[in-house]
């Protein structure tokens, strides 16, 4: 059963990463984000055809994949504004709000989308839901704040998982942040961020997304 349910989320995910090609074009500054459905994206971009694109990656993983499939990476301080960004997420909701950070690419993520005129999001359908909060928070920290960090987040309701054995591309740590209750995430996203010693959080509700393509057992279904 597991391995059916693993086979159909792969080929939703393979189907959004494919229709995000769509959205590509000749010349732009393109960001690519960092998890397993944008691996599906960056592989299908290596035989896309388009030339001529100033790539921004928004993880160490992300630029050594492009890498090794002979596409360039630039810094996004040489690019500027990005023209298109396009990543997953670990859970959406209808009104493109997000949470991100499973694998650990939260504040650059968060950078790259900030800086994108379009966002567009490439996710399975087991990704969709509700109401956030079902997948873990990650919260990205200063490495000495994290016991300060992790009390502040009892505070706000929920239960704070060190991630250990884990340092991100910015030398910080990842507390998870399980129970939380996200009823209004624009909220949630301020008051969290405004905690000493938070780099950023997974919450994608200031700058959400602005087209969702959901790969499905049948296709993609296209929310903005």
């Amino acid at each position: 059963m597991f391995r059916k349910t693993q086979v159909n989320q792969d080929a939703g995910k393979k189907r959004a990463a494919l229709a995000a090609l769509a959205y590509v074009d000749h010349g732009m500054a393109l960001g690519v984000g960092t998890g397993s459905t944008v691996d599906f994206f960056i592989d299908a971009l290596a035989e896309h055809g388009h030339r001529k694109l100033r790539l921004v990656s928004s993880s160490e993983r992300s630029t050594e994949r492009l890498g090794r499939l002979g596409l360039d990476v630039t810094e996004l301080s040489a690019v500027g504004d990005v023209d298109l960004y396009v990543d997953g997420a670990d859970e959406a909701t209808n009104h493109l709000h997000l949470i991100k950070g499973g694998g650990g690419a939260l504040t650059r993520e968060k950078i790259v989308a900030g800086a994108a005129r379009k966002f567009v999001c490439i996710v399975d359908r087991s990704k969709l839901v509700g109401r956030l909060g079902a997948f873990p928070l990650p919260v990205e920290v200063i490495p000495m704040a994290r016991s300060f960090v992790a009390r502040q987040l009892v505070k706000a309701g929920g239960q704070p998982v060190w991630r250990k054995d884990f340092v991100t591309d910015n030398g910080n740590q990842i507390i998870d942040v399980r129970n939380l209750e996200i009823a209004n995430p624009v909220e949630m996203e301020t008051r969290l961020n405004q905690i000493p010693g938070v780099v950023t959080v997974g919450l994608f509700a200031h700058r959400g997304a602005d087209v969702l393509l959901i790969g499905t057992d049948d296709g993609v279904e296209v929310m903005t």
